[in-house]
């Protein structure tokens, strides 16, 4: 049977929730796939993210990691394209550590790609009716450097699928005058992109990028 690890983060400083956490804790209670599903919700911490990612990846040898991190302010579920190899905290993380111009991965290379089939994910959301597109920047914070070391971890197991998903905030708990989805689409949308990976080994030809 084919094994899936999905993960989301918990609270960041003083938010009281997660959307990412709480939707794949949501997809978990009513999970009816076919694949064995395992999921965790993250520190927000460089150290202990990819540290409990890694110890996941070891203990349950998954085909396919799909990590999911909040990004306030995007309007959209968004499949994250490229991992860079930079960690560059604008902020702390909830240990209170603010890594600057270091590399997720000492000697790793520049940057890596998702091996998700991310177009395909982002039709699916979208034939939904979830908004969705693909992302070529997860940014240089915690989610990145947990999507860059799921990717890493990927290259280096054969067979193993992996890649990172931002989500909006929900619309329960979004900050006043930001951009949200409910969290019953935003669980909705990682269910489909977990079975869009499942039927998808090679992602769409198809226009995605952007111009700035």
């Amino acid at each position: 049977m084919t094994t899936v690890l999905l993960t989301g983060f918990e609270p960041f400083a003083a938010d009281p929730t997660n959307p990412s956490g709480d939707a794949v804790r949501l997809v978990a209670g009513g999970w009816d796939g076919a694949a064995h599903l395992v999921t965790d919700v993250l520190p927000v911490t460089f150290a202990g993210a990819a540290v409990r990612l890694e110890e996941l990846i070891e203990r349950h040898c998954p085909d396919i990691v799909i990590s999911t991190g909040l990004a306030g302010g995007r309007d959209a579920v968004t499949p994250e394209r490229v991992a860079i190899n930079l960690q560059d905290a604008r902020i702390p993380d909830n240990d209170g550590a603010q890594p600057v111009d270091l590399p997720c991965v000492p000697g790793g290379p520049a940057a890596l790609f998702s091996s998700l089939p991310v177009k395909a994910i982002a039709r699916d959301v979208s034939a939904g009716g979830i908004p969705a597109r693909v992302s070529l920047s997860a940014g240089s914070y915690v989610c990145n450097h947990v999507f860059y070391v799921a990717a890493q971890g990927a290259a280096s197991r054969p067979g193993t699928r992996a890649g990172f998903i931002h989500v909006p905030w929900d619309t329960a708990h979004a900050p006043e005058g930001q951009p949200a989805v409910p969290l019953a689409d935003i669980a909705a949308a990682l269910h489909v992109a977990i079975a869009t990976t499942l039927a998808t080994p090679h992602d769409l030809s198809a226009p995605a990028g952007s111009i700035h």
